[in-house]
């Protein structure tokens, strides 16, 4: 079975996997909350485009929409991304421990020989 935390992993990864989705996550990330229009100026892509985009972002957790007006603007949210770098890091330890001890059977055959 798998839990809530695994699938909001899931479902992160499956929207970030997109090239244009990971550019719309990085200019939101480096700009802050941009307005819809003025982020579908910056695609060469329908604003419909841009829009399913960002719907996919938003049901991930990446991105979250405030309404003012008519204008609608987009925001990142860092939660999600925290758990793919905790993820991450869980592997990035798991694979140094790997490595370690690899370098300590290497090391020890080199002190044998």
């Amino acid at each position: 079975m798998v839990d809530r935390y695994d699938e909001s992993l899931s479902n992160v990864l499956k929207a970030a996997s997109d090239p244009n989705r990971r550019k719309i996550l990085t200019i939101l990330v480096q700009e802050g909350p941009v307005r819809v229009t003025d982020l579908a100026n910056r695609f060469d892509m329908s604003l419909n485009a841009v829009s399913k985009h960002i719907k996919v972002l938003e049901s991930a957790g990446l991105v979250s929409r405030k309404t003012e007006w008519r204008e609608h603007l987009i925001a990142p949210e860092m939660a999600p991304l925290k758990e793919v770098d905790a993820w991450f890091r869980q592997l990035r330890s798991t694979w140094e421990m790997r490595l370690e001890h690899l370098a300590a059977i290497f090391q020890q055959e080199n002190e044998d020989e």
